[in-house]
């Protein structure tokens, strides 16, 4: 018969002597012993190490960094779980940082003393701890809702930097085991090149966070700075047009003014400059970091407070009318009045500088099951509707060619509504145009 051709018989099995069962037993157990690492494995870990600390230092991020930390341990090892915990600042405890086969949820959570469990005890002796079973050991510290009955062989490696601990590595098997003398010369390779970098990348992240909460803060303290500078405005106005008003009547052009009406304006003005004092408190107060924090949360009466807005703005106010039909009874809502009166100027200000002359400005009130609403509007075409969002922002103006404000106060209103636990939108006001709409909690 051909090569190749028809059916090849299997050969006969060869007798099974107790010489060859000896040689098979020890190929086994050859195989499952760990073999003594030779030039290539030598080589293989210098390239792995080479290509771990590449990784390791090129990370865009903490977390990333730690991604790469647990995940290449873990293919080194040869295990299933792999955690870093780092050393608290205080040096009292060790915080889990990363983790790529326990619950990632408990990252920044799980905690353990010095000299608790296999983790603490490496840490505190500065050296590395191993147990092939840790449901035997006594040792093992069991950490509920983390760690898994599953896994059996623990081997913590403690991470040294300068003298001085800075965090565990831990490795752990499903099965038990005896890791090799060259299984903890490895981890300890691994630990010796990480514990530099992730120390300094762990220094990086702490003064980027840092960094990042004095911006914030020096962002927030611009903008409290921004919307307590621009209610000082409206005030100065309103007392500009006092002083003027005032002067009239001094030089004999008022029209023989009653000395009622004067006195009415002095009261005013003087009101206004009291204003300005308290707005000058806000300005210290946001300096020294307190910003929106203090408002009131008390309650009073919105018809009062509406009623007391409209004749302070009377004379911004003169070159329209103004409707308001304040209701009978008092609406009682829970706020900072004060406030709740400077947002209600804001948004009438806003009205003077926004609205044609011959347009009416109407103000109305109602409740709601849980609110107590106030809705400022004019008979023009309003807000465009793209823009409703816009305009609370910082330095948003929808018309620019007509537009003589800083684009702070509609800002400046929704910061002090919002820091008394209230609100104010945009809505359609069901004649073509838009108001805006206020509101407070009810009592």
């Amino acid at each position: 018969m051909p090569y190749g051709v028809g059916v090849s018989k299997e050969p006969a099995p060869r007798p099974v002597t107790p010489r060859r069962r000896k040689a098979a037993a020890s190929d086994r157990a050859a195989a499952a012993s760990p073999v003594p690492p030779g030039p290539l494995q030598l080589v293989d870990r210098l390239a792995f190490l080479h290509e771990f600390a590449q990784l390791a230092t090129q990370a865009r991020d903490w977390d990333e960094l730690m991604r790469t930390v647990v995940d290449r341990t873990t293919l080194a090892m040869r295990v299933e779980v792999c955690s870093l915990y780092l050393l608290d600042r205080d040096g009292l405890r060790l915080t889990l940082a990363a983790t790529n086969g326990l619950d990632t949820g408990q990252v920044g959570r799980v905690s353990l003393a010095m000299h608790e469990g296999i983790t603490g005890r490496a840490a505190a002796e500065r050296s590395p701890v191993m147990s092939p079973d840790v449901t035997t050991d006594p040792r093992f510290s069991w950490v509920r809702g983390f760690d898994i009955q599953g896994l059996r062989a623990m081997l913590s490696m403690p991470l040294v930097w300068n003298e001085s601990v800075v965090g565990v590595l831990n490795v752990q098997t499903a099965a038990t085991r005896d890791f090799a003398a060259e299984d903890v010369e490895l981890l300890a390779t691994i630990a010796a090149l990480l514990a530099g970098i992730v120390e300094k990348g762990r220094l990086q992240a702490e003064a980027e966070a840092q960094l990042d909460r004095l911006s914030q803060l020096d962002a927030a303290r611009a903008e409290l700075l921004a919307v307590v500078t621009h209610e000082l405005r409206t005030p100065l106005a309103v007392v500009r047009a006092y002083v003027d008003l005032l002067a009239d009547a001094a030089a004999g052009r008022g029209g023989g003014t009653s000395a009622e009406v004067i006195a009415s304006w002095r009261e005013g003005a003087t009101d206004q400059v009291t204003r300005l004092d308290r707005l000058v408190d806000s300005i210290l107060a946001s300096v020294r970091g307190e910003g929106l924090t203090g408002l009131r949360r008390e309650p009073f009466d919105v018809v009062a407070a509406i009623d007391r807005t409209v004749g302070t703005l009377a004379l911004l106010l003169r070159t329209r009318a103004v409707r308001w039909v304040p209701p009978r009874h008092a609406l009682v809502a829970r706020g900072d009045e004060a406030r709740f009166r400077q947002v209600l100027e804001h948004l009438l200000d806003n009205e003077a500088k926004y609205a044609p002359p011959e347009q009416a400005v109407s103000l109305g009130v109602w409740t709601t099951t849980e609110e107590i609403q106030v809705y400022i509007t004019d008979d023009g075409p309003g807000v465009p509707f793209d823009d409703w969002e816009a305009v609370f922002q910082p330095y948003v103006r929808v018309d620019r060619a007509r537009s003589r404000g800083s684009g702070i106060g509609l800002f400046a209103a929704r910061r002090l509504m919002e820091a008394m636990g209230g609100r104010v939108w945009i809505e359609r006001n069901g004649f073509g145009g838009s108001r805006f709409m206020v509101a407070l909690p009810r009592t």
